[in-house]
């Protein structure tokens, strides 16, 4: 009388079969490919937009170096556009994978022709890592 079932499940046969559960499903997720479905399978709108807009600068900057061979105030002024469009790329807070790997794909692109080269860029690429609290 009185006696109750009692379970032989302690902290350590919990912990064994919760990381078991972790190692099942993450086995699973591997073995079907499986990514974050949605939003994460193309770099997002605010990304798209920005390499767009540094784009389109860099591309209005190249134009005035040639239309007036590089010295007025209508190419340096497209200078600092296209030096804003950068920095904006570079201070972008990429969180998903797909933002992460667009945004470093880019910017290697950039640095492949020895455009990022200011100490603005870096400690702009820098920041955007840093989790803001």
């Amino acid at each position: 009388m009185g006696e109750f079932a009692t379970s032989r499940i302690d902290r350590r046969v919990l912990l064994f079969h919760s990381g078991s559960a972790v190692v099942a499903s993450t086995v699973a997720a591997t073995a079907l490919g499986a990514e974050s479905p949605g939003r994460d399978q193309e770099p997002s709108n605010n990304l798209r937009a920005l390499i767009e807009a540094h784009k389109t600068a860099y591309g209005a900057f190249d134009k005035a170096l040639h239309d007036v061979g590089g010295g007025s105030s209508g190419s340096d002024r497209a200078s600092r556009e296209e030096e804003r469009a950068l920095l904006a790329i570079c201070g972008y807070a990429a969180v998903g994978k797909r933002d992460r790997l667009a945004k470093a794909r880019y910017l290697l692109e950039i640095e492949a022709r020895g455009e990022l080269d200011l100490a603005e860029h870096m400690q702009a690429v820098l920041r955007s890592t840093t989790w803001n609290e």
